[in-house]
């Protein structure tokens, strides 16, 4: 009979051709699970989830999962019982399109292109904080806090970055300086009368974006074109009317002598800072603008970086003001950053990294972070890989579990645990080097998994949702993970998706909140949503109308007793392996289970179709 059970749900396979090929999930339903709570630090077993031990699971499985609340740690898969535990664990996602960057995470984008670019250099390691058990442990993480010598470092860095703008503007005023003297001495500037001295000012980030065209490559501008031709006017009234013995013959009319006109003259006098600055010079309406020679793009597509031509300029500027100041500091040397996605697998040169970063960042004990513990939290996987397709269903690296490698000169100085499913990457977990933590890494892989999910969809279109993990109000050191916006929450009863700006206000007065019925009334504070009997009931008449492939549980010979350390939080215990005396084993016989629009029910570790 069973064989026969087994059978029938196997039969109830999808329409979908291409599911048909990803294999059969196979899961070992290991009750309720309590343990302390890694979060509230409430003493006694606070934090209560439900468990399943994945011994295989098809990619697809494993999205509908997710889409239900659950995690993976290793093969271990977990669920928060929401209105039990301690701290409600809401899964978080937001659609990579619509993606809008922070000041802080545009902030890390240019720290990390000025540190490639050689413009912000690291002479000696940082030091992370001894008690940083509550530092990032995520592949979202919150930014590091440093020690003090840290900051002091970070501090230098920015007076550096500081002096090497102001070397800048002196050597773009003084050859503004030089080619007034050539156009005074070739006759076509008054020579009798005292000219301003020019002054070069940086144009902002925030007025860049409100120009157009080529101005977006605006770095600095000068008005003295404007400054000229008021002395000018000054000194010379009778310059509107009258030539000036003083001037040359092509000065004879007052548009000559206009701040348009002065600024063309200037530039064309200047046109040798493209060669020597890798700045380009317009006059544009009487203004001196000076442009990047280079344009980086940012991560997110928007961020514009120009620490690369502004460093030249910066080191062609101390070699003509200061040969000694040249030799105290050595030509700039640049990095190189590249990424290497792998699928998951032991490395011993990743398993060295974790174990720095876990005593290091974490305060582990070295006796606590072993090759085994290792391979159980962060390599091993059910998931079951999926080869890339030409059809646009999978994308080029396939569907599975991977390891994204972050190198700078050939150093692994960060690892990205995530599983690329069909519809999102989901990020399980970040570690990094320590010597490393002014970068904040996490942040970075974060906009760079963001970014990835962007680059692939046009090789699977259905690859839209970048998942964080889970999101938990309760606690601030998990709140950084809307940050990433405009995020969406997991509704735990129905499990919809409710933007997490109308979710917040109802989390603000308490913890577990049924996330479908939040409403506002208009004009005054937010009601909360109660949650009714005949609601508790469309937990399991909302079934997701789409296909999924063929899962059976069935009960393993062996006893088994799953271990996981930590997952995608900060405190590094977001799940535990469940023990005999956590256990809790409820009668789960009768659960009825959506599939395919039909029930299903689970008993004596099969699943029996109803009939």
């Amino acid at each position: 009979m069973a064989g026969k059970a087994r059978s029938e749900a196997s039969s109830s396979s999808r329409s979908n051709t291409n599911s048909n090929n990803r294999g059969q999930s196979k899961v070992h339903d290991c009750g309720r699970n309590r343990t302390p709570c890694g979060y509230c630090k409430s003493p006694g077993l606070t934090s209560i989830s439900h468990g399943l031990w994945a011994h295989s699971l098809t990619v697809n499985d494993y999205q509908d999962l997710l889409d239900r609340g659950w995690r993976r740690s290793g093969s271990f898969l977990y669920k928060p019982e929401m209105e039990r535990t301690c701290c409600p664990s809401y899964t978080i996602r937001l659609k990579a399109d619509n993606y809008i960057p922070s000041k802080e995470q545009l902030r890390v984008t240019r720290r990390i292109q000025r540190f490639l670019d050689g413009t912000m250099d690291c002479k000696k390691p940082l030091k992370v904080e001894e008690n940083q058990n509550a530092a990032k442990g995520a592949c979202c993480n919150a930014d590091q806090e440093v020690s003090s010598s840290a900051v002091k470092k970070n501090s230098s860095y920015n007076n550096e970055e500081k002096n090497g703008e102001e070397k800048i503007i002196k050597y773009l005023s003084e050859e503004i300086n030089g080619a007034v003297s050539l156009c005074t001495k070739s006759g076509e500037f008054p020579h009798d009368i005292q000219l301003p001295k020019a002054s070069v000012k940086k144009v902002s980030h925030a007025k860049r974006k409100l120009l157009v065209d080529v101005s977006e490559h605006l770095v600095y501008s000068s008005n003295i074109a404007f400054q000229i031709a008021a002395s000018i006017k000054r000194t010379q009234p009778g310059m509107k009317d009258v030539h000036q013995s003083t001037v040359s013959g092509n000065l004879a009319d007052e548009n000559v002598l206009s701040p348009k006109v002065i600024a063309e003259k200037l530039t064309n006098s200047l046109k040798h800072l493209a060669e020597t600055s890798g700045l380009s010079v317009r006059a544009c309406n009487g203004h001196l603008n000076f442009y990047s020679g280079t344009i980086q793009t940012s991560l997110d597509g928007s961020a514009e970086i120009v620490a690369t031509s502004e460093g030249s300029a910066a080191r062609h500027a101390s070699k003509v003001f200061s040969s000694k100041n040249s030799s105290e500091h050595p030509p700039v040397k640049r990095r190189r950053l590249e990424i290497y996605l792998k699928r998951s697998s032991f490395d011993p040169e990743e398993f060295a990294l974790y174990r720095r970063y876990q005593i290091k960042v974490h305060n582990d004990t070295p006796d606590h972070v072993t090759e085994s513990s290792y391979k159980r939290f962060l390599v091993d996987s059910p998931l079951i890989f999926v080869p890339p397709t030409s059809d646009g269903t999978v994308p080029p690296f396939g569907f599975g579990s991977f390891h994204q490698q972050y190198v700078i000169d050939g150093q692994l100085v960060a690892v990205g645990v995530v599983d690329i499913l069909p519809r999102c990457l989901s990020s399980k977990y970040l570690f990094w080097d320590p010597d490393f933590a002014f970068l904040s890494l996490g942040k970075y892989s974060a906009i760079q998994e963001i970014n990835w999910v962007k680059e692939n969809q046009i090789h699977c279109p259905s690859l839209q949702y970048y998942y964080l993990g889970y999101y938990i109000h309760s606690c601030n050191k998990m709140r950084y993970k809307a940050a990433y916006r405009p995020s969406e929450l997991l509704c735990p009863l129905r499990y919809q998706w409710v933007p997490f700006d109308v979710a917040r206000p109802f989390l603000d007065r308490r913890p577990y909140v049924v996330l479908s019925d939040c409403t506002s009334t208009q004009g005054g504070e937010p009601s909360l949503p109660s949650v009714t009997e005949h609601a508790m009931e469309l937990q399991h008449d909302d079934i997701r109308q789409e296909d999924t492939s063929d899962v059976f549980f069935y009960e393993d010979e062996e006893d088994i007793e799953p271990e996981s350390e930590s997952s995608d939080d900060e405190s590094g215990t977001e799940s535990s392996s469940p023990t005999s005396h956590q256990m809790e084993s409820g009668d789960v016989g009768n659960i009825l289970i959506g599939l395919k629009g039909s029930c299903v029910k689970y008993k004596k570790g099969i699943i029996w179709k109803a009939s």
